[in-house]
């Protein structure tokens, strides 16, 4: 996806992300800033997403556009360290190692062909009743995974049979502007 975000504002976020859980790892309090820049203000969908080495440490993020992005930002990057139920905490001890990335999301559109999922390019968002999952675009490349294969895994993580793509479930597309430390 071409980023309407510069150089600038990406180091911008990926600091305020760190400071946040710092701070919040520190003394339970939310980091308060107040960005002069207009584009942070806009609201964006975004997730952050931790990773110690390989591992993956903790992703949470809000997939639509419900607050402006700074303040995405600060929340996912806490909840991504402290309240992600598949990993214990973050410690403060340990937040040197944690790298953090960073994913702008596109608003999510609806497909009806599972064919027009593009690995690499797109995240899905995969519901049927109260089951709903969603995979970051970067995750099937991290994978080696098909096509498929990220639908199968996309069922999996909203609780569903791992075939439900194939019976008639919402499948919605997405985009995102991936950046991490480095």
């Amino acid at each position: 996806m071409p980023s309407d975000l510069t150089p600038s504002q990406k180091k911008y976020l990926l600091n305020l992300a760190r400071q946040a859980i710092s701070q919040y790892l520190k003394n339970k309090t939310t980091i308060q800033v107040d960005p002069e820049d207009k584009l942070l203000k806009e609201k964006r969908g975004a997730f952050v997403t931790l990773k110690n080495g390989d591992q993956l440490r903790g992703c949470i993020g809000y997939p639509l556009p419900i607050k402006p992005l700074y303040q995405t930002i600060i929340e996912a990057a806490i909840a991504a360290a402290t309240q992600d139920y598949r990993f214990p905490s973050v410690t403060p001890e340990e937040l040197p190692q944690i790298k953090i990335e960073i994913s702008v999301l596109t608003l999510p559109r609806t497909i009806k062909d599972p064919g027009e999922i593009e690995v690499g390019r797109h995240g899905l968002i995969i519901s049927k009743g109260f089951h709903k999952g969603l995979l970051l675009p970067q995750v099937p490349v991290e994978w080696g995974w098909d096509r498929e294969a990220f639908l199968r895994h996309a069922c999996l993580k909203a609780g569903l049979p791992e075939d439900e793509w194939q019976k008639g479930v919402r499948i919605e597309v997405f985009e995102a502007d991936v950046f991490s430390e480095e």
